[in-house]
């Protein structure tokens, strides 16, 4: 089995030890340098050509956001930070970030599936980080229609009968993420999410995931029965 190669950007020490502590007992992972801060590993990127970057917001000289454009033009960056703030979120996916896990949120197999995925451009997010991106989605179009949309979905989850879980899921589902990413934004496995888009669909009344977002977000009425 061919090892992925990582680098870890930490301004911590402590951090950066552990994480190569974690990742080296993997079989088919290999820390092959590490940094202290983004000028650094921006060098060390152009040296070394790793398969994934992990790299922290917050680091002394050149922080993460800053060196973020030009790492992502050398290799897929995974975030991997204390940092929570919605606006530092959804800058760092902006600039390319693939994936955004925050410290304390995610078991080590959790991160160890994360930097696997990183080459495959499978993104993954912490609870924190998805609710940002879903916030910022919802906040991306004109005020008043997401105010109303708001509304609609709020009404709905009513209607429809769904819990709070299927409510979150519904709401992954209609950002666009795939059953895969919904399950690393959960913290679930992708055959507990096709459990519940499966009851989901079935109270929407919709057999395809088109239907059941446009049901969702009011676009189309229960029992009407779309084509293709």
């Amino acid at each position: 089995m061919a090892r992925l190669s990582v680098l870890i950007a930490d301004g911590n020490p402590v951090i950066r030890a552990g994480l190569a502590a974690i990742l080296c007992a993997a079989e088919d992972l290999d820390v092959t340098a590490q940094a202290e801060d983004g000028r650094e590993a921006l060098s060390l990127t152009r040296r070394h050509a790793p398969d994934v970057i992990l790299l922290d917001v917050r680091m002394p000289g050149v922080d993460g956001i800053s060196a973020l454009p030009h790492l992502v033009q050398l290799a897929p960056v995974l975030m991997l930070t204390y940092s929570r703030e919605a606006e530092i979120i959804c800058e760092a996916l902006s600039l390319g970030a693939g994936g955004y896990l925050v410290h304390g949120e995610f078991t080590t197999d959790e991160l160890l599936r994360a930097v696997r995925d990183a080459p495959l451009g499978r993104p993954h997010f912490t609870p924190t980080a998805a609710s940002a991106l879903l916030a910022e989605l919802r906040s991306s179009s004109h005020p008043q229609r997401a105010v109303a949309q708001s509304s609609e979905r709020m009404h709905n989850s009513v209607v429809f009968g769904l819990s709070s879980r299927e409510v979150e899921i519904m709401d992954l589902i209609a950002s666009g993420m795939s059953n895969q990413q919904i399950a690393a934004a959960c913290f679930i496995s992708e055959k507990t999410v096709k459990n519940h888009i499966n009851r989901i669909f079935a109270k929407l009344q919709s057999a395809t995931r088109s239907e059941a977002i446009a049901r969702w977000l009011g676009t189309a009425r229960p029992g009407v029965t779309g084509h293709g």
